[in-house]
């Protein structure tokens, strides 16, 4: 890679990954409704949302949490798994509010550390401690309703490398993750303003869970493929990071046509106020959903999508560069 693109990439991350330019065990019953996986968990969930920016405190740097949860938290005896959210560079949770909410319309928690620099994954880990001490409280508005036995992390280009962190570092604790945007290597070691900002993954040490690998095809440091192989110059794409997770862990990769580094913080539609988005949010909603549906939810018809090969997710026309080692 020539010193002009990494230059040129380095710019990008400032611009993209940042706030300033961003758009703005329950059942385990699977869906069966006739309908495509897509199609199914594209749309909102059955579940009214509540949402609340600084519910508690706080995560070890001192940033407070921010929650999406069902209203009816605990209906019916049901048990809502928890997702950890890490944003990207200098972004916050709210900048992915439709993104978050549509989760929790489908029966999850989710909570993210308002906190800018997320690529050591602890800020993920220490919101998951904290909701597990809610379900414990009696005094708390999530006691006994959360299913603490399954969790999941994801996050946003610096959040990707902090949520693939967190489930390293977890002990098994995590059952999956899923970066979003994940920058490749070579760009933990490049100059920036802030230290805390040169933080990298490795996914050969990621031995438990399952991990879902997704970019946009248009973002310029999440590259979908790379020219050598990532045993000669690292994990630089989605491609260099699937080929790099042992194949004992289940993992699927796959690339969205069309959208940039930061839409998965924009709205469907891409509204004229927000000037930053290209494609916006929608295409992502369903594949991430129904991944989240599959492993945290034991949902069966979730989990077809990504068999390799005969799965939905491999004849969807709005994905490319699809792979998966989840035979059956």
């Amino acid at each position: 890679m020539s010193k002009s693109v990494v230059l040129l990439a380095a710019a990008t991350l400032v611009l993209l990954g940042s706030g300033a330019t961003a758009q703005a065990g329950g059942t385990r019953e699977p869906v069966a409704n006739g309908r495509t996986v897509d199609g199914t968990y594209s749309e909102r969930g059955p579940w009214e949302v509540t949402s609340q920016q600084g519910f508690g405190c706080c995560d070890s740097s001192g940033n407070k949490f921010d929650v999406w949860y069902p209203t009816d938290l605990g209906a019916n005896g049901d048990r809502h798994p928890i997702i950890t959210w890490g944003n990207g560079t200098w972004a916050h949770p709210f900048q992915y509010d439709y993104l978050l909410s549509h989760l929790a319309s489908w029966g999850f928690v989710v909570i993210a550390a308002d906190n800018t620099n997320t690529g050591t994954g602890q800020e993920m880990l220490e919101a998951v401690d904290f909701l597990r001490h809610e379900d414990s409280d009696p005094s708390s508005i999530f006691y006994q309703s959360l299913d603490t036995g399954n969790v999941g992390a994801m996050g946003h280009s610096q959040g990707a490398v902090g949520a693939l962190n967190a489930a390293i570092s977890s002990g098994g604790e995590l059952k999956t993750a899923v970066p979003i945007e994940l920058p490749g290597q070579y760009m933990c070691g490049l100059p920036k303003a802030d230290a805390a900002m040169n933080v990298c993954t490795d996914p050969r040490a990621l031995t438990t869970g399952s991990v879902l690998y997704v970019n946009g095809s248009n973002s310029p440091i999440s590259q979908s493929i790379q020219p050598l192989p990532w045993d000669l110059i690292g994990a630089q794409s989605a491609e260099g990071y699937f080929g790099a997770t042992p194949d004992s862990v289940p993992k699927v990769r796959a690339t969205l046509n069309g959208p940039n580094h930061n839409d998965i913080q924009g709205q469907p539609g891409c509204p004229a106020n927000d000037p930053g988005c290209v494609d916006g949010v929608q295409g992502f909603l369903g594949v991430l959903t129904a991944w989240n549906m599959d492993n945290l939810r034991g949902d069966a018809h979730a989990h077809s999508a990504f068999i390799s090969g005969a799965g939905e997710l491999f004849s969807l026309p709005a994905w490319s560069n699809q792979a998966s080692n989840i035979i059956s």
